[in-house]
């Protein structure tokens, strides 16, 4: 029998031994791994996310906050339309029965979270804290907006947005404050030119792009991945706010100049007339609210706002505006059950349609129904006496909210265009008398009713 070499046998046991181990790696991931449960490693939201970075920096944060006493919530779209989705199973979860990780674990770069900032009582303690525990966190600070104007307070400066990054994975703190008109505000996130723009991706965020505007969300505790967080108790309403949730100031430093210029009309009659606009505004839009329908400030409630920051103390009246797209059928019903008794009608659905409804103290709200083509969109006007038809040209604006006499309601965010079209480049200077067939710039003819419907488009009461 001949002499084997050496390394030849070395060889063979070296490649023996390799195949052995290799087959038992394969029998343990397809036989083994699969008996055991380890196959859910593959699937989305499975128990391996539970060691994943982002779930670990919420886990984190949310001990942070709850020992920091700091009173947070979730407002994440993402989450909060998996919450939506999975209502059932989340309220009836409790935190020892978590056996998946489904709503953190989802790849993303952020997971949002909301501070209510009046019911903040440790702010730089929490910040500390948060370092200490790992977190790289950058605060966003800028001048309160309500304050500009006032020269002795218009540089306070207040914390609008916390980032605070654990690893790869960051958690977006947007400090929302309390508005007069009982709703939640945020402010822009604007990077001062200190800030390292590569702190985080954060054209990927989706809180501060703008400012912001939401109802005020009623909360419920619940049980996510086996971290208890508050959340909206509607998810859905809140995730729905989001995409129209921009929000622009009034011009309170343009209007005490305005005010400068112009006094302000304090009589007795101008104040009783602002407190009666205003209690009609508040009741209108409570009226349309319950309906669903949305609105905006139009004509001289709108250039109020926007040049004076407030009402017109000669206008006389209160202006909404509504796309008659989201016209409803009860809502001449709704306004009387409301105790607006029907002025008049003008129009039809089809066509120009105007509701007039009488006030108290003789103070009337005009609802103008706009109707869009493909470059602008209008709205009609109809002069009673003779049937005459006019048409008020507007190019196309998006809505926005804004704070006015105490509310939270909408106005186009294209608002100098919105005004330069209804009263002209000289919008600045108060004009007491008005012809509404004549003075706006925006006006034209539009032909005239037949006699034949004059009975429904010409309606008094």
């Amino acid at each position: 029998m001949s002499r084997i070499n050496k390394n030849v046998v070395l060889a063979l046991l070296t490649l023996t031994s390799s195949a052995f181990l290799l087959f038992q790696l394969y029998y343990y991931k397809h036989y083994l791994s699969t008996k055991n449960g380890a196959g859910l490693s593959k699937s989305k939201g499975s128990r391996i996310g539970f060691d994943s970075t982002q779930w670990r920096a919420v886990k984190k944060f949310i001990m942070l906050t709850s020992n920091q006493n700091v009173p947070v919530f979730l407002i994440d779209p993402l989450v909060l339309e998996l919450i939506n989705k999975n209502f059932e199973q989340v309220k009836n979860t409790s935190q020892g029965s978590i056996s998946q990780c489904t709503f953190f674990c989802v790849p993303r770069d952020f997971t949002a979270f909301a501070l209510q900032y009046h019911l903040w009582k440790n702010e730089e303690g929490w910040f500390r804290v948060a370092e200490n525990m790992g977190f790289q966190c950058l605060k966003i600070e800028s001048k309160d907006p309500r304050l500009d104007g006032i020269d002795s307070l218009s540089g306070t400066e207040i914390p609008l947005h916390y980032i605070c990054k654990l690893a790869t994975h960051a958690i977006h703190l947007v400090v929302f404050h309390e508005r007069s008109g009982n709703y939640l505000w945020h402010g822009h996130l604007r990077l001062k030119e200190h800030i390292d723009r590569k702190f985080v991706p954060f054209r990927k965020l989706q809180f501060g792009r703008y400012p912001g505007a939401f109802d005020r969300p009623e909360l419920q505790q619940v049980t996510l991945d086996g971290l208890e967080v508050l959340i909206p108790k509607d998810p859905m309403h809140f995730v729905e706010e989001v995409p129209h949730s921009r929000f622009i100031e009034c011009r309170y430093k343009e209007a005490r100049a305005f005010f400068q210029q112009y006094l302000d009309d304090n009589t007795v009659e101008a104040m009783a007339f602002r407190k009666s606009a205003k209690e009609l505004l508040q009741l209108a839009a409570k009226t349309l609210n319950k309906l669903g329908v949305p609105f905006w400030l139009s004509s001289g409630t709108c250039l109020g706002w926007y040049r004076q920051c407030n009402i017109i103390p000669y206008s006389k009246d209160v202006d909404l505006g509504i796309f008659i797209r989201d016209y409803k059928s009860d809502i001449i019903l709704a306004f009387q059950d409301a105790g607006l008794p029907l002025k008049h009608k003008f129009g039809k659905v089809e066509d120009s349609l105007e509701l007039s409804f009488q006030g108290k103290d003789d103070v009337k709200l005009d609802i103008f129904f706009f109707y869009e083509e493909t470059d602008h969109v209008w709205n009609g006007g109809t002069q009673a006496k003779t049937g005459k038809k006019f048409k008020y040209l507007f190019p196309k604006f998006t809505l926005c909210w804004t704070e006015f006499v105490d509310m939270k309601v909408r106005v186009p965010c294209e608002t100098l265009e919105y005004i330069e079209a209804n009263y002209g480049k000289t919008w600045k200077i108060p004009v007491k008398t008005w012809d509404w067939k004549r003075s706006p710039p925006n006006v034209q003819p539009n032909g005239i009713w037949p006699i034949s419907e004059w009975d429904e488009v010409i309606q008094l009461y």
